[in-house]
């Protein structure tokens, strides 16, 4: 836990300052690369990722110094040589976890949250799963083990991995010559983003391009095809923590529906996308059927929602950054209690980007639930330490922003549907 919050500390602002430099070139070009709210779900759903690991809610099947202890055959002593065999084995590791992930019912709800968006952009890069709960992949490095590759490496090279599937999430750097045959490239990944036929399910890789090219999933990005971003199925949402949990909730009704009992056992493992005969006839989905006629999610919003938005994002990642500060200091189920406070502000404001009718009423839960907490612990748990009345700042921030969420029920959700009624 410790090694990886202290990655993000150097890792995040590498990111943000990436993302803003992306967004002003965009402007600069005058490309349409960046949708606010878009990009403000993406961002949440990092923000979710990050807190959602730092709890260390991953179950490992297998862990690697499992496999260290009991398949190590070779010790290489070398340490470019470890770092080499390492990178290689977490590569092929990272191919083909991302293509089981592809390729089967329960293993894609984990990873739909990363195609969810309609846009292509770096923010897109931080839309990673909260539903990995359970883990069996770690076994796909049973080659580094046999080669006694130390845990240690792996850390290392994980991080190193962290960044180099971030930097190719981006319409701005076309082809990039010789450097197409070896690595990932911005084009190879707009591929894999894509929901055009020819597109889907290719170019698996996570820094080198080989696996895709050795192993039959390699297709290039087409002049005449132009990259339409997404899933078949559309989320239709901005809400992370609804878009992780989708296909999973599809998955049980599905078992629960269907009156075939094997098929109550093998829809998990079944290629992703497969339903019960029985119940695709009586239950049928919209899927997008031409890429190129997909109407992206849009639901029209104010500049003044739009707005709240951003700040309601600013003041949760400043609270999660005060959490991840005090963790190693403060006890367990003081970090749960904090951690689903910030869930539920996650939950809320990107309700009320979705106008959800019930956007108000997360909200004021969260309030309760935040001035529950005050009461218990006789303030914002330590922050008044640091910051001297920020107890009393916080709270009137907690009713004035459920205030806030009844006024957009009322003046913008509202009016808009008595509108829609009177044009009707």
């Amino acid at each position: 836990m410790e090694t990886f919050t202290g990655a993000l500390q150097f890792i995040l602002p590498i990111f943000f300052l990436l993302i803003l430099i992306e967004a002003l070139v965009a402007k600069w070009r005058n490309k349409d690369v960046i949708n606010s709210m878009d990009t403000l779900s993406s961002l949440t759903s990092g923000l979710t990722n990050i807190l959602f690991k730092t709890l260390g809610l991953t179950f490992y099947v297998f862990t690697y110094d499992f496999l260290l202890e009991h398949f190590a055959v070779f010790t290489v002593q070398s340490k470019a040589l470890q770092y080499f065999i390492g990178f290689i084995a977490i590569d092929f590791y990272a191919y083909w976890w991302h293509r089981l992930r592809h390729e089967y019912n329960i293993l894609w709800n984990e990873h739909v949250i990363h195609h969810s968006s309609e846009e292509y952009n770096l923010p897109v890069a931080l839309r990673q799963t909260i539903s990995d709960t359970v883990n069996p992949a770690t076994i796909l490095l049973l080659p580094a083990a046999i080669f006694g590759i130390g845990f240690n490496v792996i850390v290392v090279l994980g991080i190193v991995m962290l960044f180099g599937g971030f930097w190719y999430h981006t319409q701005l750097i076309g082809k990039m010559g010789f450097l197409e045959k070896i690595i990932v490239t911005p084009s190879h990944h707009r591929v894999h983003h894509a929901i055009n036929p020819i597109y889907i399910d290719k170019n698996y890789g996570g820094i080198l391009i080989v696996w895709d090219k050795l192993f039959g999933t390699f297709q290039e990005e087409l002049p005449n095809e132009k990259p339409v971003y997404g899933i078949t199925r559309q989320v239709g949402t901005w809400n992370p923590i609804k878009i992780n949990f989708q296909h999973l909730s599809l998955l049980i009704k599905d078992a629960w529906r269907t009156t075939n009992i094997w098929d109550k056992f093998r829809i998990w493992f079944m290629p992703t996308g497969w339903r019960p005969a029985d119940v695709a006839e009586k239950f049928p989905l919209q899927y997008t059927k031409n890429a190129n006629k997909q109407e992206k999610y849009m639901p029209s919003v104010s500049i003044y929602l739009k707005v709240w938005a951003w700040i309601q994002l600013t003041i949760t990642f400043l609270l999660m950054l005060f959490l991840m500060s005090k963790i190693a200091v403060i006890s367990k189920t003081t970090v749960f209690i904090y951690a689903t406070f910030i869930f539920l502000s996650v939950y809320s404001y990107t309700s009320l980007m979705d106008k959800s009718r019930y956007a108000w009423l997360t909200e004021i839960l969260r309030m309760i639930y935040a001035l529950a907490v005050i009461n218990f612990y006789g303030g914002w748990f330590t922050l008044d330490n640091d910051l001297p009345q920020a107890t009393i700042i916080l709270s009137i921030y907690f009713v004035f922003s459920a205030i806030v969420s009844l006024a957009f029920e009322y003046f913008e959700f509202k009016s808009n549907t008595k509108l829609v009624e009177a044009q009707i």
